[in-house]
């Protein structure tokens, strides 16, 4: 079992940045891959960037290239997301995902962070 915590988000004005982080509470060698979610009111969730635990391998959805960056902390359990330029289509909670097989199937989940980008 994968226990995803999340610490991060608020509220930040257009161009501005913030740095969301989760912890697995599992220990690291079973999770193939991280990454987070994001779901905007009215749309579904959908994926902003994914991280391979062991390779460090990483894609980002068009809308945040350039401008976000996941990474992960093997000693810590870890992944970042580091969000820069941050625009006022960026708002949505955010969330965390895990998944232990290499179909990229995340079945392990944060509770959610709320991100609020004002213009």
């Amino acid at each position: 079992q994968v226990q995803l915590v999340e610490s991060g988000g608020g509220l930040v004005q257009a161009g501005g940045s913030l740095r969301l982080s989760c912890e697995a509470s599992v220990l690291t060698f079973s999770i193939y891959a991280m990454a987070w979610f994001r779901q905007a009111p009215g749309k579904e969730r959908a994926l902003v960037a994914r991280i391979t635990w062991s390779g460090g391998s990483t894609y980002y959805a068009d809308s945040v290239k350039g401008r976000f960056t996941i990474s992960r902390d093997n000693a810590k359990n870890t992944a970042v997301l580091q969000m820069n330029s941050l625009k006022p289509e960026d708002t949505a909670i955010y969330y965390c995902a895990a998944t232990t097989t290499v179909t990229m199937a995340f079945n392990y989940w944060g509770q959610g962070t709320q991100v609020t980008v004002s213009s």
